[in-house]
């Protein structure tokens, strides 16, 4: 037997999970010497006085103020204000309160405070060679804190990705020091948000651990950390679980957490990609998104991801041992895990319209996620097709 050769180069994680999480909060900032840290929100959460005063008791006096301004998806502009916020308050941390823009927001902010240039010059970019150059970013950056409210992967990552309203693309930056400092999952928190924002946070975690399972880049340790967050979220996800149960919320954040250690190691594929090209263009959760295309994504990789898909059927449990069982078996139960959380499976149902699927098509094929995938997207002609049929 040919030893396999991979390398698996983990960053430290502090978590903190349960309802005593945030009374570690004011320890952990004192261990980056935070004494004017700044929270960071959506306008929903902001308006939960008891939720941000929770925080701030937790923080004590290294409160030095809220931005509550963060939006769906990122968009530029709210993320160059918020930079200005953090340089109005002399801020010397982070705490990041919300789902994966909040997260993502603050993290991108940070990075726009301290390099000092405009976002074109910071941006990941194509090398000209199939791969990826990211510009190295660095000057020191804010120590990030995250409470996330959804089981969102951005909370491990090290990636922000804005969308520019101006040219209608997702921009991405990336700094290894803006991975969180630590997380506090705590049952307040996450019993915060609504139904249907869980179902699609976990659907889009649950999508991208199964595409990080298929990909062509993995290795034993992100098996693991990837089949078990599936194997939580199928649980989880399907089968009528009470998604307002702070329990189950929490092990769905944990779930999210693996997932986004995992695809450190792997990253995504089409079904993301598709994710990343509809959702802020035509305001629909990524996770949404995810549902409707990953069926039909998961028949285009077939072939080429039939290891993968092995591993994906044993942490669904499906049964059989041909590639036509486990691929019918897989589809029936992701397909049956989005019908039971009321997910649509058109993208007609979602107010996509069909005029502009040739247009998405081209623009996903410069989305770096795509090299992931286990079959080589060779065309936008091969995107446009697994568009049509979801649509």
């Amino acid at each position: 037997m040919t030893m396999h050769s991979y390398q698996c180069l983990t960053t430290p994680l502090r978590l903190f999970h349960g309802a005593d999480s945030l009374a570690q909060l004011g320890r952990e900032l004192d261990r980056v010497n935070s004494a004017r840290a700044v929270i960071f929100c959506g306008g929903s959460l902001s308006r939960q006085g008891a939720l941000l005063d929770k925080v701030r008791a937790a923080m004590g006096s290294r409160c030095a103020g809220v931005f509550a301004g963060v939006k769906a998806h990122s968009p530029v502009p709210d993320v160059l204000f918020a930079a200005e916020e953090l340089r109005r308050l002399n801020a010397d941390a982070v705490v990041a309160v919300g789902g994966g823009s909040a997260i993502v927001t603050a993290r991108a902010a940070s990075i726009l405070l301290a390099e000092d240039k405009d976002v074109a010059d910071l941006c990941t970019v194509p090398d000209g060679k199939g791969g990826l150059k990211s510009p190295r970013l660095m000057a020191a950056k804010l120590p990030q804190f995250v409470i996330p409210t959804t089981p969102t992967t951005a909370a491990v990552k090290a990636g922000s990705a804005l969308f520019n309203p101006d040219l209608g693309e997702r921009q991405a930056l990336f700094d290894p020091k803006t991975r969180a400092a630590a997380i506090f999952v705590d049952p307040d928190m996450v019993m915060s948000a609504p139904r249907a924002l869980i179902s699609s946070a976990g659907v889009n975690t649950f999508s991208t651990a199964i595409e990080g399972l298929l990909s062509r880049a993995g290795n034993p340790v992100s098996d693991a950390l990837l089949m078990h967050s599936v194997r939580i979220l199928a649980t989880h996800l399907a089968g009528g679980a009470d998604l307002d149960d702070a329990g189950i919320r929490g092990e769905s954040a944990l779930a999210a957490i693996l997932c986004g250690q995992g695809t450190d190691h792997t990253g995504a594929g089409i079904t993301t990609v598709l994710g990343h090209a509809l959702g802020a263009r035509f305001d629909v959760e990524n996770g949404t998104i995810n549902a409707i295309v990953l069926p039909h994504v998961l028949a285009f990789n077939a072939e080429h991801g039939v290891k993968g898909l092995t591993k994906v059927a044993a942490a669904l449990g499906v049964s059989g041992s041909e590639p036509a069982q486990q691929l019918a078996g897989v589809v029936e139960a992701v397909r049956a895990a989005f019908s039971a959380l009321g997910m649509p499976m058109r993208l007609s149902e979602v107010g996509i319209p069909a005029d502009c699927l040739d247009e998405i098509s081209r623009i996903a094929m410069g989305d770096w996620f795509l090299k992931g995938n286990p079959r080589p997207v060779q065309s936008a002609g091969e995107l446009l097709d697994i568009l049509k049929k979801a649509w």
